[in-house]
Formats: structure tokens, C-alpha cells, sequence
């Protein structure tokens, strides 16, 4: 069944959602406080119409919210949904301020929701074809980046040029170099209103050594946008204005002869793109991430960079074109450029996350943690301190690992008991236990709902479907206690009150229970000791 959304502002660029999601079959209802406005969307898509947006958020029908309000109403009505349980698309910007947008991205994480917002052009085929010239090399190292957003527009009054048409660009300019700006810096002028900027041009500086300006005017005699990204390869124009040459591909080359500079021009070359409508695109995307729980290319976390650069640029707008140092804090552990870290979460200092690993949101990993190649860690999970998890082990959600704990290459977490494919038991996940110093080793499979006792061994390929003891030794499938271990990781002998042979440590083993006789605690320069 598909899913059923309302939009929220039927004007200036609601109307259009309106329409494409009435065309995608799963327009629900329209609010809008304009009755005229009401009037014609019922007329033309035969929706349902209300003024009131709490009757939205409540409606049990209704899957998701589109708000395509005025920009200083999106915070307020985007928590409401959320909170509500709804999906959201949210017009660009997020929000007018870096802590609101900061809020959505975490009201969304926490309630589960889908967030999206309405970049457009990264949805436009030409982008599209522009983002693959870069990452494939074929326009070389990127020197500079220079858009021009500019018409004779709807002068807007409860925000200036710089937040109603840079988003766009600055989206577009964030995805294309896969890096934040280090320096951003805006020079304007208010010409109609005094308080509102009617142009601005905002430089924005990047650590890769790439400028990027990005001029944007509601006072212009004509209507022109354009992206040019020049690399020492090639050129590449965008112009969505064009009917017929949306990107174009310039050979030029600057080549130094004597000493001097000489440019060689090259005739361009218009790049064949799909015609697609790019809102109609958007709105598929943002279907398709309800239906299967995905990650939006323009989600909340994406978003959220655009804004902390707009909300840069506004205070340089107001302190006359003072260049603004952007935050460059480095997180305090490490994660391979192939791996994915989602917003929010925890993770300690000192951890390393290594290669195509994935950190879902609202997880949290302690300090000195290796998470290893090909490591999934869901939303939910806690993991401790100076835990190693080997290649190749999903890390489910409901499984939770104590401080010390080792998983072995491959081994297997499950959070289901009855598994099936056409029935959905997320809210029948099982809690799984493992208790501080446990090992499960390779190719091991935990059955969920159960505790792993701790520094208890579990033997490679060795399947677990009840509570294992503390300090068990377990083997077998299904898994059998066949012995017990050290806290160094040393089997006991079979005696009733056994002595470790490598650290000494005593236990005694009392109604099939083991436990050391003195209480030794383990901590990671000591078990090291004890491997020497």
C-alpha cells in the first residue's frame, strides 16, 4: 500500500509539490492557511484540504509531512511532525538557525524518522553527471567554483537573498569537494529594505585549496543560473537555464610558455544527461526512503553543513566581510575515509573504525575501541571500552558488549528468534548480554536473548543459545560448558580448586560456578602482563 503524505504551504513552490506527489499518487491532504489556495489544490487534485496542521500530525492516515511553509515556521512545524511519529521533508533551509537545524537532525535520530530536505538541484541529472566528471577524475584536481543565482524574484521579508537562494549552491558546492569550508567570508547590500539583503557574494575557502564563490541577486534585469567547476583538466558548466545545454564541457588548459601563462581554448562539448524533471526526482527519492528506512542523499546531517555555512556567511554579512575561521575540530578517534559515522553518536577517544565499516545513529562506542573492516554497528547498540571487533560482524541492535569483549572475524549476532522476511518483528527484538573480558570466537553465533557471562570463551564456530556462565568454556553446536578460562584467557585445569598456570590467579568452582578466590581486576596493562 503506498504511503499516504500531507503538504504543508500550497504557494509559491507548495503548489508544485503538491502536484508532484498528487502525480506520484499519494497526496493525502493540503493545509494552508490561503482558503483560495485550498480551494484550487482540491479542485485540481481532488485532496483533502485543512487549515489546521495539528488535525495533520495527528491524522493516523497520513505517513509523512511536506512543509514547504515559510523558512522561520520550519522548525516549529518539523518538530511537531516528528514528534508525531511522521516522516519529513523539509523545504531548504532546514531552519534559520545552526541550533534549530542541530535539534531537527536529533529530534529525527531519536524518534526513528526519516528527514529529508529539498536540495533540489542534487536531483537534477546534470548535477548528477557533474558530481561523477569529479569523482572520476575526468576534470582533474578542482581549482575553483563559481555559481550565479540571480533574477528579478519574489523579494522576500522574512529572509534575505543569502538564505533564500544559496542553499542550493552551497549544497551542490559541499557535495561536489566532499569537504566543509575552512574560512567563509560575505560582502551585500540591502537596496529595497534595509534590513534584508537583496545580493551577496560569499567566498567560501576549503583545506583541498579550492575556493569557492557563490554570487546571489533577487535584483537582477534577467534570470541566470550557473555552476562552473574548473579543474586542470577541464571545465564544466552547468546552466539551468539552458533548454538544450544544461552541462557543457570545456577542454581549456592553461599552458606556461616562457615563463607566462597562455590559455588554450577548446570548443565545448554538451554532455548528454537524462530528462528528468529533478523535483519530480526529489520526491521519488524521498518515497522510496519511507518505504525501505534509508538514508536520504539530502538528509537532515547534510543539511545541517549547509546551514552552519549560511549561518558563517551571515555573520560575516554583519560584520562587514570579516572572514569566519570555520570549526575544524578533529573527532577524538579515527575512522578510514571508507567508513561511514552517522549523527549523532558516541564514540570514544582513542577508537579506530576501520575500513567500509558502518556506525548507525544513537549508538555509542567507549574509548580504545578497534571496530574492524566491514563492521556494522546498528542504532542502539553500547558497546564499552576497549572492545575489538574483528572483520566482518554485524553488531546488531538489542546487543549490548561490555568493557573487554572480543569478537572474533566473522562471528554472528542475531536479535530475532523467529525471523521472516514478510513480517516485521522490530518491536520483538531480543536483548543480548555480553558480560565484561567475554571472547566469542570466530565464526561463533550468539542466538539472541540471552548473557554472555563475563570472561567466558566461546570457541570458533561454536553456536550459543542459552546463558553462558561466567568464566565457561564453551564449544559445540549447540553449545556445551566443556571447561573453564582465566580472566587471561588460559584454560583451568579440571580440579576443584584450580590455579591459573600463566598468572596464578586462584578460583574456586562451587554448585557449577567458577570464580576467582580473590578479586583480580583485569585491567588492560595486566592481562597484557599476563600474555608476556
Amino acid at each position: 500500500m503506498k504511503k499516504q503524505l500531507a503538504v504543508v504551504g500550497c504557494g509559491y513552490w507548495g503548489k508544485n509539490l503538491a502536484r508532484v506527489f498528487h502525480e506520484l499518487g499519494v497526496l493525502h491532504t493540503v493545509c494552508d492557511v490561503d482558503h483560495a489556495a485550498l480551494q484550487r489544490a482540491s479542485s485540481a487534485y481532488g485532496a483533502g484540504t485543512t487549515t489546521d496542521f495539528d488535525a495533520v500530525v495527528h491524522d493516523p492516515n497520513i505517513d509523512a509531512v511536506v512543509i514547504a511553509a515559510p523558512a522561520a515556521q520550519h522548525h516549529k512545524l518539523a518538530s511537531k511532525a516528528l514528534l508525531a511519529g511522521k516522516d519529513v521533508f523539509v523545504e531548504k533551509p532546514l531552519a534559520l538557525r545552526e541550533e534549530d537545524g542541530k535539534d531537527l537532525v536529533e529530534l529525527a535520530a531519536r524518534m526513528d524518522r526519516i528527514l529529508m530536505v529539498g536540495h533540489i538541484l542534487e536531483y537534477h541529472p546534470a548535477v548528477v553527471e557533474l558530481k561523477r566528471l569529479v569523482s572520476t577524475g575526468e576534470l582533474g584536481k578542482l581549482r575553483y567554483i563559481y555559481s550565479s543565482r540571480l533574477n528579478l524574484g519574489k523579494l522576500r521579508l522574512e529572509e534575505n537573498i543569502l538564505w533564500s537562494f544559496a542553499p542550493h549552491d552551497i549544497a551542490v558546492i559541499l557535495s561536489l569537494l566532499g569537504e566543509d569550508p575552512t574560512r567563509v567570508s560575505a560582502h551585500g547590500a540591502a537596496y529595497v529594505n534595509s534590513d534584508i539583503a537583496d545580493t551577496t557574494v560569499t567566498t567560501c575557502e576549503f583545506a583541498s585549496g579550492v575556493q569557492a564563490h557563490i554570487f546571489v541577486s533577487w535584483l537582477h534585469p534577467f534570470k541566470e543560473q550557473k555552476l562552473c567547476v574548473v579543474g586542470d583538466k577541464a571545465m564544466a558548466v552547468f546552466d539551468d537555464t539552458s533548454p538544450d545545454q544544461k552541462l557543457v564541457l570545456y577542454s581549456h588548459r592553461v599552458n606556461w610558455i616562457a615563463r607566462t601563462p597562455v590559455a588554450q581554448k577548446e570548443q565545448g562539448r554538451v554532455v548528454e544527461i537524462a530528462t528528468l524533471e529533478p523535483l519530480k526526482q526529489e520526491c521519488r527519492h524521498f518515497l522510496e526512503c519511507i518505504d525501505d528506512r534509508s538514508k536520504p542523499v539530502t538528509d537532515g546531517e547534510s543539511a545541517l553543513k549547509v546551514l552552519r555555512v549560511l549561518q558563517a556567511a551571515e555573520n560575516s554579512l554583519r560584520a562587514a566581510g570579516t572572514p569566519l575561521v570555520m570549526s575544524q575540530a578533529l573527532p577524538p578517534f579515527y575512522a578510514h575515509p571508507t567508513a561511514v559515522v552517522d549523527e549523532p553518536c558516541k564514540i570514544g577517544k582513542a577508537t579506530k573504525i576501520w575500513h567500509f565499516a558502518h556506525v548507525m545513529n544513537d549508538s555509542q562506542i567507549g574509548e580504545r575501541c578497534v571496530i574492524g573492516q566491514n563492521v556494522l554497528v546498528s542504532s542502539g547498540v553500547k558497546i564499552g571500552n576497549n572492545v575489538k571487533i574483528q572483520n566482518n560482524v554485524a553488531v546488531y541492535t538489542g546487543v549490548d558488549l561490555e568493557d573487554d569483549v572480543f569478537c572474533g572475524p566473522s562471528m554472528v549476532f542475531t536479535n530475532v528468534i523467529n525471523p521472516r522476511s514478510h513480517i516485521v518483528r522490530r518491536h520483538e527484538f531480543k536483548k543480548t548480554l555480553v558480560r565484561r573480558g567475554a571472547t566469542l570466537g570466530a565464526n561463533s553465533t550468539i542466538v539472541c536473548g540471552i548473557t554472555i557471562g563475563k570472561y567466558a570463551f566461546v570457541a570458533a564456530g561454536a553456536t550459543v543459545t542459552r546463558d553462558v556462565p561466567e568464566y565457561a568454556l564453551m564449544m559445540g553446536v549447540p553449545a556445551r560448558r566443556v571447561g573453564w578460562m582465566c580472566q587471561c584467557g588460559i584454560r583451568l585445569a579440571d580440579v576443584a580448586n584450580p590455579i591459573c598456570e600463566q598468572c596464578g590467579t586462584a578460583y574456586s568452582l562451587d554448585d557449577g560456578q567458577c570464580a576467582p578466590k580473590v578479586s583480580v581486576p583485569a585491567t588492560e596493562l595486566e592481562i597484557a602482563a599476563c600474555a608476556d
